[in-house]
């Protein structure tokens, strides 16, 4: 599965960097454990948690899809969209004032990725289904 394998290699180093970010502020704030009130780490906390919480299964979906013989053209947009969205997600979500734009459209680009990633693995499942 080249295609999800693409996309979840480049999403593997997003979720290194929404990581590492986390880290130095904990690391700059002295926080062992939870946000220590800060609000810099709580936004940073929760753009890595809300990647960790959509991001495995739109990429399950993408896989899924894939494996089923989807079209390569709806692979790339999915992978492409999901990657565009968390991306502007985890900016929006982690800045300081937060950008609002970047959090409302990455979070619609991941739920156009779930809901489209859904029904074409239905489409393409259905007549397989005894």
């Amino acid at each position: 599965m080249p295609i999800t394998a693409l996309y979840a290699a480049l999403l593997a180093v997003l979720l290194l960097v929404l990581s590492f970010r986390v880290i130095f502020v904990r690391m700059s704030e002295k926080v062992n454990l939870g946000d220590g009130g800060k609000p810099a780490l709580e936004q940073r906390i929760r753009a890595h948690g809300n990647f960790a919480e959509y991001t495995p299964l739109c990429l399950i979906l993408i896989g899924l899809a894939e494996s089923l013989h989807a079209p390569s053209l709806a692979l790339h947009g999915l992978g492409a969209a999901l990657l565009i969205g968390r991306i502007l997600h985890g900016y929006g979500i982690s800045r300081t004032p937060q950008f609002i734009p970047g959090r409302f459209i990455g979070m619609n680009l991941t739920f156009l990725v779930l809901l489209l990633g859904a029904g074409l693995n239905l489409w393409l499942a259905w007549p397989m289904v005894k």
